[in-house]
């Protein structure tokens, strides 16, 4: 399993923006083979930022899926970003 998680910083005034013009590629994902989960959500306390939460059952599928990745326009609203991929070796569920 491979988890991609991390943030993005966009103006706070057009961060509800910036999430709806994700809502096609958070569709897209969550239908596409292998993805486990997939969501992009705004942060509690930082109006800029952007929680990056992705679940993807191998590195294939997550290469599949990204293609080009974010549209130029989407690329010139982040600010700052830090995301990063974790290999899964092991899961415990906590439920």
């Amino acid at each position: 399993m491979l988890i991609v998680a991390g943030y993005l910083v966009v103006d706070p005034g057009r961060r509800d923006a910036y999430l709806a013009g994700c809502m096609s590629v958070v569709e897209q994902a969550r239908t596409a083979p292998g993805c486990l989960g997939f969501s992009l959500t705004a942060d509690l306390l930082d109006a800029g930022r952007i929680d990056v939460f992705e679940r993807w059952e191998s590195r294939g599928a997550v290469e599949a899926f990204r293609g080009s990745g974010p549209s130029d326009e989407q690329n010139a609203e982040i600010l700052a970003a830090e995301v990063a991929e974790y290999d899964v070796t092991g899961v415990r569920e906590l439920t």
